[in-house]
C-alpha cells in the first residue's frame, strides 16, 4: 500500500535538501513551489485571474506574473493577500491531487513537498507529517548567508510561520538539520530504515 507523506519544515531548515534525498530513494515529490508557479504560468487561468484583480501592472513585459509588483501589493496588505490565495490555492491543491493520484494509480509512495502544511491546515491530506527540524538561531544565520538578508528581514521572515518547535510538536516525524548535510543524510535514513521504506538506490 502506498503511503503519502507530507514534508514540511521552517525556512532554511533544510526541507529541499530532504526533498532531494528521498527522490534519490524512489519516492515521487509533488512540490507546493513547483505547483504554486504551475498556478500562474504564461497565459495561464490563474495569472488572468490575477490580473482582473490586481491589474495590468500584474503582468510584466513578458506576459509573466510581475512578482515584485505582487509582492508590494500583498506584503503588507491582509485582504489583498487573501485575494491573491483564493485565486491561487484551490489551482495548486487541483494540480499537487492530480499528480499525487497519477503517483498512487503507478503504486509510488509520495511525498508531498508543503513548506505551509501546518499554517494551512493540510495534515488530514497525507497519511504522515515528516518535519525538517534545526534551530531557530540556525535558521536565522543560514538566512542570512543564503539569502544575505538583514538579521531583522531574517526574524520577520521566521516569525511569520509558526514557530518550529510547535511544528515539530505536531508532526509524526522530526529529522534533526543542525550540522552538515551527511550528518542530515544519515538521520534520515535512520528514519527510513525504522518505517521499512530503505530502498536501494
Amino acid at each position: 500500500m502506498s503511503k503519502v507523506i507530507g514534508l514540511t519544515g521552517g525556512i532554511a531548515t533544510g526541507k529541499s535538501t530532504v526533498a532531494e534525498l528521498l527522490k534519490a530513494h524512489g519516492f515521487k515529490i509533488v512540490d507546493a513551489d513547483v505547483a504554486s508557479r504551475k498556478a500562474v504560468e504564461k497565459g495561464s487561468e490563474g495569472l488572468a485571474q490575477v490580473k482582473a484583480v490586481f491589474g495590468d501592472e500584474a503582468i510584466d513585459e513578458n506576459g509573466e506574473m510581475n512578482r515584485q509588483y505582487i509582492g508590494q501589493q500583498v506584503f503588507y496588505d491582509d485582504e489583498k493577500r487573501e485575494k491573491l490565495n483564493a485565486i491561487i490555492h484551490p489551482i495548486v491543491r487541483e494540480i499537487m491531487e492530480a499528480e499525487k493520484a497519477h503517483y498512487l494509480s503507478e503504486g509510488h509512495d509520495v511525498v508531498m513537498d508543503i513548506p505551509l502544511l501546518f499554517e494551512n491546515g493540510l495534515e488530514e491530506t497525507v497519511d504522515e507529517v515528516w518535519l525538517v527540524y534545526t534551530s531557530p538561531s540556525i535558521q536565522i544565520d543560514r538566512l542570512i548567508e543564503r539569502n544575505n538578508m538583514s538579521i531583522e528581514d531574517a526574524k520577520a521572515r521566521i516569525y511569520s510561520q509558526i514557530s518550529i518547535d510547535k511544528k515539530s510538536r505536531m508532526a509524526d516525524v522530526v529529522i534533526d538539520n543542525f550540522d552538515t548535510k551527511l550528518e542530515l543524510k544519515q538521520n534520515l535514513e535512520a528514519v527510513l530504515a525504522e518505517k521499512g521504506y530503505l530502498k536501494d538506490i
